[in-house]
């Protein structure tokens, strides 16, 4: 039986890698002259393309690592950096060029659609996303682990989602200083989950690492 307290864990995890707070002062800017309808539009479009996105990096990551030799050992270690450096950008509270650069901004503002590029990729489900999602998926290899596993991608999607919907009332209700906390927070969450990463990664390429920490 699948221990699912493991899996609230993970999407604790995920959650603070697409961070989907963090992305409301650009869905609103880059939405701020567009209808209400579109506006809910490109809530859908983003969040159906943050599980797509999401979704082929848990069935297809696997395959990837192996076709090009890379052993996941060496991913962990290299996505762990890759989400520690986000960790520390967002425990700044500045933005992290990983995900969305400034030249970035300026071209898709003139962009009519923002849903896919640059919202949903790399914003929310960029290179941090992605290889967490892959390290995750490789926990296990049971239709039930991937169901699962789908499942909360899915959440994820949904919450993305509802926090484009009521994106103006959360930067109303909490203002900049409010969202600069959350994104603080999530950011020592996800300097942890990189540690937890590179420890692991480190041990499995280097054995005696785990038999001197033992």
């Amino acid at each position: 039986m699948p221990n699912f307290n493991e899996y609230i864990q993970l999407s604790a995890g995920l959650i603070s890698v697409v961070n989907p707070l963090g992305a409301i002062p650009t869905f609103m800017a880059l939405t701020a002259a567009k209808s209400l309808a579109d506006k809910k539009r490109t809530a859908l479009v983003c969040a159906s393309a943050v599980f797509m996105v999401l979704q082929i990096s848990l069935l297809a990551g696997e395959p990837i690592l192996n076709f090009f030799s890379i052993a996941l050992p060496s991913f962990r270690v290299a996505g762990g950096i890759l989400i520690l450096l986000m960790g520390l950008r967002m425990l700044h509270a500045t933005p992290d060029r990983a995900r969305h650069t400034p030249e970035e901004q300026a071209e898709s503002s003139e962009k009519e659609s923002v849903a896919v590029v640059p919202l949903a990729i790399p914003l929310l489900s960029g290179p941090g996303a992605i290889s967490t999602t892959i390290v995750y998926g490789h926990m296990g290899h049971t239709w039930l682990h991937y169901l699962l596993m789908s499942a909360v991608i899915l959440s994820i999607s949904v919450i993305v989602w509802i926090a484009m919907l009521v994106a103006p009332k959360i930067a109303g209700f909490m203002g900049q200083t409010g969202l600069n906390v959350i994104t603080r927070v999530m950011g020592l969450m996800l300097a942890a989950i990189a540690v937890e990463f590179i420890a692991k990664g480190l041990s499995a390429l280097f054995p005696v690492l785990a038999v001197v920490t033992a």
